[in-house]
């Protein structure tokens, strides 16, 4: 049952909206708030940011076990690369979190994860799907550009990858194309989902709705938009490098910091 004053629907976790918001302007400042916003909540609850980064860091070492047991270490490259691009699914309990500090209700470890198992009947489920596509994507365009490139060469080993990547013609071409793809596929992937996810964990929306909404987010605000994607990006390179530990901070940081900006680029009401 929809309440007409507040937009909300009764009965639903996290007390859902229905429809889509309407879109604010927001500036650089508004990007900063929202990553300090994302540190005060993972202090406030560090024990719930480490177990969901913590599902990345094992996840990542696992991978990087499979390379190395099939002769493909150098694949990490790409596959971690992509592999943080499931994360806004996890972090659909740190949405949660943040969503309950801010409107000052209990953070207990049942409320959040019953929102995060209650997704399955939601349309965030049809958005992983379109992630994991964009991820296949990414991974297949990367093994073709190895083909076109690096065809005529062996590297089954990490450190003749690097040597030829880093060294021939071949590998700068490989690098310099792969760069440009992968940044195209990444802008696509941001723009659709940093407003997207965060509001299908708090709406009831379609997901092309969301999407469409999201988009529409990105080119109202590109400069801070753009901004923060930029942040994410060098952020979750950098906490890739100790064995993926970094991610045990830094994926539960931007997870709420995404919830925020959210909050800021969209209107409540709706």
């Amino acid at each position: 049952m929809t309440n007409t004053t507040t937009g909300t629907t009764a009965g639903l976790p996290g007390g859902s909206r229905v429809g889509a918001p309407v879109l604010r302007t927001i500036t650089l400042e508004d990007v900063k708030a929202s990553l300090r916003d994302g540190w005060a909540d993972f202090l406030a609850h560090p024990g719930f940011g480490l177990f969901f980064g913590g599902i990345y860091m094992l996840g990542g070492l696992a991978i990087l076990g499979f390379l190395n047991s099939i002769g493909a270490p150098w694949m990490i490259i790409p596959l971690a690369i992509g592999f943080p691009l499931i994360g806004p699914f996890v972090a659909v309990g740190l949405y949660e979190i943040s969503r309950r500090r801010h409107e000052g209700e209990p953070v207990t470890r049942k409320g959040v994860l019953a929102q995060v198992f209650y997704q399955r009947e939601r349309q965030l489920g049809w958005m992983a799907f379109v992630v994991m596509f964009i991820f296949w994507v990414w991974v297949y365009q990367v093994r073709l550009l190895l083909a076109l490139f690096l065809g005529f060469k062996s590297f089954s080993s990490w450190d003749r990858f690097t040597a030829i990547v880093l060294y021939t013609p071949e590998g700068w071409g490989f690098l310099v194309v792969g760069t440009l793809v992968g940044g195209i596929l990444a802008l696509v992937l941001f723009s659709t989902t940093v407003i997207s996810l965060p509001m299908l964990a708090e709406r009831e929306v379609d997901f092309v709705t969301a999407m469409i909404t999201s988009v529409a987010a990105v080119v109202k605000n590109p400069v801070p938009m753009l901004g923060f994607g930029f942040i994410v990006g060098v952020l979750t390179l950098v906490a890739l490098l100790p064995a993926f530990a970094g991610l045990l901070v830094v994926l539960p940081v931007l997870g709420h910091a995404t919830w925020h900006l959210y909050r800021r680029a969209a209107s409540p009401a709706g």
